[in-house]
């Protein structure tokens, strides 16, 4: 059991901490296994009635996964990166399948694989603090972890302009699309989990008591916007709408598209079309495998890593460079299943 997860019980509550604060709790492999661990161990267990995720301490809830250790797998044999992502999504689909509830608190940086352990969770708590995001396409992946799904289930075509832009959201904006189930001062927690686990059946009526209101949703401003920019799943289109439009907001959106990985723009739209037909979370866990096993030995997600994490140029050369250079038949051999016996399965 690794030490970045700390396990604990207090009352009748399992409380699992991400414990990596030096990474702002970005996920390893470790951690993964640790907290299915975590998870197996109080699944059957009487006294455990309700499960906590938190982190430990540090400015953020969880910033992602381990993008060095993936850039570095994928750049050889690709057999590590496909390790993670495995264990990975098996958390997360046991997180979403999970018959006890689990309140997620999502206070700080809650990004990439950080959403993928708030969002299967029944209770998903927003706070001041909370600054939330997919910003995958800026290193040349996709939001996995379920984005597929979770997006593609946004009102309107929010998913779709979070998904390519990685824009940041707050905890007003996230309880506003539902991504959040309710917002809380980030002073009020450690009372919160406190009574909580001294009565998990009251959890949600705990949560409504010491809920506060949110701020004004400041995206709220731009979802007709949205709606008709982003309108379309091919990535051409969104261009040429938000050139068109000439306005500054629809302007400052093409600038950072153009920043973003082509490629994994249009692999993100696939998804999210794909994801809202999913019959359920497994099978959409199961794509994602795939096409993570694809995108990881592939030119942007390494030239990514480079430019954001490795370099910190800022700037990356994607191949292919434009839109209309990536080919439906590219996204199609990103999206082809695995052989069977590399495909991924549920725990």
């Amino acid at each position: 059991m690794t030490d970045q997860i700390l396990t604990r019980t207090a009352g009748r509550a399992g409380i699992i901490s991400l414990n990596r604060p030096g990474a702002i709790h970005a996920l390893t492999t470790d951690m993964c296994v640790a907290i299915l661990a975590a998870l197996e161990e109080w699944r059957e267990d009487d006294e455990v009635e309700l499960l906590m995720v938190d982190h430990a301490e540090g400015r953020g809830f969880c910033a992602g996964g381990d993008i060095r250790m993936l850039a570095e797998s994928g750049a050889g044999d690709g057999v590590e990166a496909r390790r993670f992502f495995f264990t990975e999504y098996r958390m997360n689909h046991r997180l979403f399948t999970y018959a006890k509830p689990v309140v997620a608190f999502m206070d700080g940086i809650t990004m990439g694989g950080g959403v993928g352990i708030a969002l299967p969770c029944k209770y998903r708590v927003a706070t001041e603090n909370t600054r939330f995001a997919m910003p995958e396409t800026g290193i040349g992946l996709f939001p996995d972890v379920g984005g597929g799904w979770y997006l593609s289930r946004l009102p309107g075509r929010v998913g779709q302009y979070l998904a390519l832009t990685g824009a940041r959201i707050d905890g007003a904006e996230c309880l506003s699309l539902g991504l959040a189930t309710h917002y809380l001062a980030s002073e009020e927690l450690a009372a919160v989990k406190a009574e909580i686990a001294a009565d998990p059946q009251r959890a949600s009526e705990i949560l409504r008591e010491r809920a506060v209101a949110a701020p004004p949703a400041r995206l709220d401003a731009h979802r007709d916007d949205i709606d008709r920019l982003f309108a379309s799943d091919r990535l051409e289109d969104i261009h040429a709408d938000l050139a068109a439009d000439g306005g500054e907001w629809a302007l400052q959106q093409l600038a950072v598209l153009k920043t973003k990985s082509p490629q994994t723009m249009k692999v993100s739209l696939r998804l999210l079309r794909d994801g809202a037909k999913m019959a359920d979370f497994g099978a959409e866990m199961r794509q994602e495998y795939a096409v993570g096993a694809h995108v990881v030995q592939r030119h942007d997600f390494i030239e990514g890593v480079r430019a954001v994490i490795v370099d910190k140029d800022n700037a990356p050369k994607w191949n292919p460079a434009t839109p209309e250079e990536v080919s439906d038949h590219l996204i199609d051999t990103i999206f082809a299943p695995l052989p069977e016996a590399d495909a991924w399965t549920p725990a």
